[in-house]
């Protein structure tokens, strides 16, 4: 594209550079005004996706009430991260956050208890991942443009939207999955992305426990990470309490996570010496925190599976999200004239079938997979 050299001028020479990019499934004119990575994240931001994102769940189920973080709300912090990441580690910011607007668009409702059961409703069928899923939303199910099916998005973004695969279902996403059977790396954009997804993510949750009430400033105290920079605030600024309190803290532990991200990654890259996008592939993991700060966040992950996302009022609620999912596909794969047309496959292949009501299923937010539970099997609902 005309300018695109000068707008990636300032890269390493082993960032991933649009102008080299493997190119997309099909062949379209390079633009005129952007490079082809920004294309990838306009193309994500306008996709019907990427607008459902704004009404499901991060832990909390979205009617529970507006100041919790959505997909969508989380999508945006990974994006503000891996960018701020990527500037001080010279890689390609527009292709880092593409991968990082990109990487919940195939989550089912209802967090990660939806993704469950409908892994569970497919396990005859091929099973179910959300991050399959986000990859068959860009390649085949958003309908937008007249010249193919899907957002038609660049290697370098497909690749990193991509995280983990097994190795049967890396053999039949041909190019995109052949690093998987050759044990090589993606991107340091995609790595990075990966990252910054678990910083956002373990944090944001901290402060959607706090402000719910199912996590205590007492409780959480008692973590290492979580308590040394509370420690810190109050040294700062004596006799601070409540939400203040908390959001000093939280940032305080982002910006220590995100420093460690940094130097450690700088140090690796250098003592790997990549020269190109194709060494770093052929190398270990490059972006990667320190061992303290890794240790650190293991206990982290351990007291928030233990003390919020298992709780008892979370589990209430993913017992009945759990339960919308699994009724909602064995109705439609017993009953699949009770789909939409565009959902019904007509030729009989239940393999086909399935899948279709995964897609379907999976491309619901929370409050729509509630309608839609209630229209099938509550009397009183008539249409």
């Amino acid at each position: 594209m005309t300018g695109s050299v000068d707008l990636e001028a300032h890269l390493a020479p082993y960032a991933a550079r649009s102008a080299a990019s493997r190119g997309r499934r099909y062949p379209e004119p390079a633009p005129s005004s952007r490079t082809d990575f920004q294309r990838d994240r306009d193309r994500i931001i306008h996709s019907t996706a990427f607008r459902r994102l704004e009404y499901k769940t991060q832990v909390f189920v979205n009617h529970e009430g507006d100041l919790f973080r959505t997909r969508l709300t989380h999508s945006i912090e990974v994006a503000q991260i891996a960018r701020s990441i990527a500037r001080n580690l010279r890689l390609n910011e527009d292709l880092v956050e593409a991968i990082s607007l990109a990487h919940d668009l195939g989550h089912t409702p209802f967090g990660h208890a939806g993704q469950d059961a409908l892994n569970a409703c497919m396990r005859d069928y091929g099973g179910f991942e959300h991050n399959l899923q986000s990859l068959r939303v860009v390649d085949a199910l958003e309908e937008r443009y007249g010249a193919f099916d899907g957002l038609n998005l660049t290697f370098e973004a497909r690749e990193g939207i991509l995280k983990h695969c097994s190795l049967a279902n890396a053999a039949r996403l041909g190019d995109v999955g052949q690093r998987f059977i050759e044990r090589k790396q993606p991107s340091l954009e995609a790595q990075l992305a990966n990252l910054a997804d678990e910083i956002a993510y373990n944090n944001h949750d901290i402060d959607d426990g706090l402000r719910s009430g199912l996590l205590s400033t007492e409780q959480i105290d008692q973590i290492d990470i979580y308590g040394r920079h509370r420690r810190e605030v109050e040294a700062v600024y004596p006799g601070i309490s409540g939400r203040r309190a908390i959001h000093e803290t939280i940032r305080r532990m982002i910006n220590t996570l995100i420093v460690d991200l940094i130097d450690t990654s700088r140090a690796r890259i250098e003592e790997a010496r990549p020269l190109s996008i194709d060494d770093v592939r052929n190398a270990g993991s490059l972006i990667r925190f320190s061992e303290k700060i890794s240790s650190e966040a293991v206990v982290l992950k351990r007291f928030l599976r233990e003390n919020l996302y298992q709780h008892y009022q979370v589990n209430r609620m993913t017992s009945k999200a759990r339960r919308i999912v699994s009724e909602l596909f064995a109705a439609f794969l017993q009953e699949p004239a009770l789909l939409a047309p565009g959902y019904q496959v007509s030729n009989g292949d239940m393999q086909m079938q399935a899948r279709r009501i995964a897609d379907y299923i999976a491309g619901m937010t929370d409050r729509y997979a509630m309608r839609e539970h209630k229209r099938l099997f509550e009397i009183d609902e008539l249409t």
